[in-house]
């Protein structure tokens, strides 16, 4: 195996330095074609100097010898996330595979007309910076990276590139001031208590129908809006006062009849929470009035079994939408005089606040929101657990300047 080296287009005269711009490239013999035996070569140019040349060459040549050679290809960027969303879409689901889908968008921004072989280290940072400047979070870019890496990673799996630009790359992130730190602690994502009875209260004397049983069990349960719209009655045991969570609701589109049910978010999110006697109780009355609406309109009722069914005559027993769910509470937050940017995930925060405060320990909250970890969960966890300690503290001087 030998390289020979050329000077492409070179117009300067012959033993004076060159000012043409002319680049060097070397053609290797790598053996013969076992069909035709025709000698094969690989010829590689666009170097500034015959140095350089050789030392490509060398590289090259090494890589023949241990085998490791990569004959990249021409494959633009675009066209291989198709293929990589058609082996990566089977194996999740579909909710995942639009995630997905949605990020690599993103990077087909920058990279689509690109061949894989030609995005670079320095190309893909420069994409995740560009990202971050258009004003997306970090969690967004930190999504995109992710798929970035995974696309790469196939990739190099499949042969089409010999080195992964996405390896080195850093997520930019915007270093906070004190100030905005400050702000952010003081934004409250939760209802305390009196304001969680005074909502609840609201929901069942200004509610909307089903409003008051769906907010109660949100509240009183902690799970997912997602969860809430997919529990079927046989989810429900009374005798032994919980709600098992099987399943997820998923509509992107908000079409009522295309729903799907999904399994849960994560292993931990399937599970199975005790509830207060007050939320059957409500839950049964729930019942009752559901069963009158299915005999009402037997003949064209869905029957899926929901828990909470749409009431309209169109679409009557098809799961609620988490958009419903969401515009109703803004709603009674507006009625209750509470923060309206509050959502049905606030009440799992809030959730998560009240059970720290009865002295529940973070594990076991944990476990019944259905999370293995969850930053935001331990944050709001820590927060009330400090604010208990800190009044604790202050009970016992108290207590000794009475003395």
């Amino acid at each position: 195996m030998a390289g020979y080296y050329r000077k492409r287009g070179c117009k300067c005269e012959e033993g004076k330095k060159c000012t043409c711009g002319a680049t060097w490239s070397f053609t290797l013999d790598i053996g013969r074609d076992p069909v035709t035996n025709k000698r094969k070569q690989k010829e590689v140019g666009g170097f500034k100097t015959k140095r350089e040349a050789i030392k490509a060459c060398a590289e090259l040549m090494t890589e023949y010898e241990r085998g490791s050679y990569v004959a990249e290809k021409n494959t633009l960027f675009k066209d291989f996330v198709k293929t990589w969303l058609e082996i990566y879409g089977p194996t999740v689901k579909v909710s995942s595979l639009r995630v997905r889908k949605h990020e690599s968008d993103k990077l087909i921004k920058y990279f689509g007309n690109l061949k894989l072989k030609d995005i670079t280290k320095k190309k893909y940072q420069a994409a995740l910076n560009a990202l971050k400047k258009e004003g997306l979070g970090d969690n967004t870019v930190s999504g995109v990276h992710t798929t970035g890496r995974m696309i790469f990673t196939k990739a190099m799996e499949l042969d089409e590139v010999k080195t992964n630009p996405t390896l080195y790359a850093r997520v930019p992130r915007v270093r906070k001031t004190l100030v905005e730190v400050e702000q952010e602690e003081a934004t409250v994502k939760y209802l305390e208590k009196e304001q969680l009875a005074k909502f609840l209260q609201t929901a069942k004397e200004q509610g909307l129908e089903q409003d008051y049983p769906i907010f109660l069990t949100l509240a009183y349960s902690g799970m997912r809006a997602g969860e809430l719209c997919a529990l079927r009655w046989p989810d429900l045991n009374e005798k032994e006062q919980s709600i098992s969570i099987a399943r997820t609701y998923y509509n992107p589109t908000n079409r009522t009849r295309e729903y799907q049910l999904l399994t849960p978010k994560t292993k931990s999110s399937k599970r199975t929470i005790d509830v207060d006697k007050l939320v059957i109780d409500e839950l049964k009355k729930h019942r009752a009035k559901q069963n009158a609406i299915k005999m009402e309109y037997r003949k064209i009722y869905h029957d899926g079994d929901f828990i909470f069914a749409k009431t309209d005559a169109l679409n009557v027993g098809y799961p609620e939408f988490i958009k419903t769910i969401e515009n109703r509470m803004r709603r009674l937050l507006k009625l209750a005089g509470l923060n309206e940017k509050l959502t049905p995930h606030s009440l799992r925060h809030t959730h998560t606040s009240l059970m720290a405060e009865a002295g529940v320990g973070l594990t076991e909250i944990m476990e019944r929101l259905g999370h293995k970890d969850d930053d935001t969960t331990r944050s709001v966890y820590l927060h009330v657990t400090k604010t208990m300690k800190k009044e604790a503290s202050q009970k016992f001087s108290e207590l000794m300047r009475s003395l």
